[in-house]
């Protein structure tokens, strides 16, 4: 599940390693690790990796008239790395080396997930109060920014938007809400012309030579979570091309969400892995979908 290519390592994540090229730019490979409430699976998904380098590269590609992001100019691979990693072209992406911003930007069109939690408990999400009344999977008034500290190990946690000011800076932090919210946006409009509904989903950002750049995934079944448009039924969970599939599986598992994670049954690796793969069919994205 790791990749082993002859250059420096830069850093591996939980789905992603990353390696230096040069001083200016770095190799993302997307791996077919699978992580689920912060822990990675012993798993692998077939297809996962090709996947969420298919559609971030198409997405990228797509939204650059919204804001700059890392994704360089020169997308080839050399040719001795494709000897080490055979696929390594449809997994890897060359990207400027830019310094992360560690927040994790949630825009939820929709309520459901954690948020369905969070509003549960307490008719708000992340302190930002919500309409009385909501049903599970409801569309929200208005797309709403719920940020999230970024964890190297360990949970992410959910902050309001007041403490994302407090700790980073009142401009940036409107900064990352209003481009988030614009590409939230972007992404809906796609997506209900392909029969999808973006019902929430996480950015990534960074500082490039003193400019806020899109960084890392973009809308992929690992980020968000894409609903069927035709079985949307507000009330209850929905259809869905996401990890939502294996978040539940391991939920009835009763796992308690801490290291070491379960292995996966071959039928939930095959339903997580269709599921990815009809989120990049229905999207259509010809990055995603070509085959070099």
């Amino acid at each position: 599940m790791t990749t082993s290519l002859p250059l420096p390592l830069h850093s591996r994540g939980k789905v992603r390693d990353t390696y230096r090229l040069s001083e200016r730019e770095l190799l993302m490979v997307s791996t077919d690790r699978i992580s689920a409430f912060d822990v990675v699976l012993p798993t692998p998904i077939p297809e996962k990796g090709r996947v969420l380098n298919g559609l971030t590269h198409g997405w990228l590609s797509e939204t650059t008239h919204l804001i700059r992001n890392h994704m360089a100019g020169d997308q080839s691979i050399p040719q001795e790395l494709l000897d080490a990693e055979p696929d390594l072209r449809e997994r890897a992406m060359r990207v400027v080396m830019a310094e992360p911003i560690m927040f994790e930007c949630v825009v939820r069109g929709y309520i459901s997930g954690s948020g369905w939690k969070d509003y549960q408990r307490t008719g708000s999400i992340a302190g930002d109060p919500l309409p009385a009344g909501l049903k599970e999977s409801d569309r929200l008034p208005e797309p709403i920014f719920t940020p999230a500290t970024k964890a190297l190990t360990g949970h992410d946690e959910n902050i309001s938007r007041s403490e994302l000011a407090r700790r980073t800076g009142e401009e940036l932090a409107q900064t990352l809400e209003q481009a988030s919210l614009v590409l939230y946006q972007f992404g809906v409009a796609r997506a209900l012309e392909r029969g999808l509904i973006l019902a929430d989903t996480k950015f990534e950002f960074g500082v490039h030579e003193g400019d806020v750049i899109l960084i890392d995934e973009v809308m992929t079944p690992d980020s968000s979570r894409f609903w069927d448009l035709e079985q949307y039924r507000p009330g209850g969970p929905q259809a869905s091309f996401d990890k939502q599939y294996l978040r539940d599986y391991l939920e009835d598992l009763g796992w308690n969400k801490q290291p070491p994670a379960p292995p996966l049954p071959p039928e939930v690796v095959q339903g997580t892995s269709g599921r990815y793969l009809e989120a990049m069919r229905r999207l259509a994205f010809r990055y995603a979908a070509a085959r070099p």
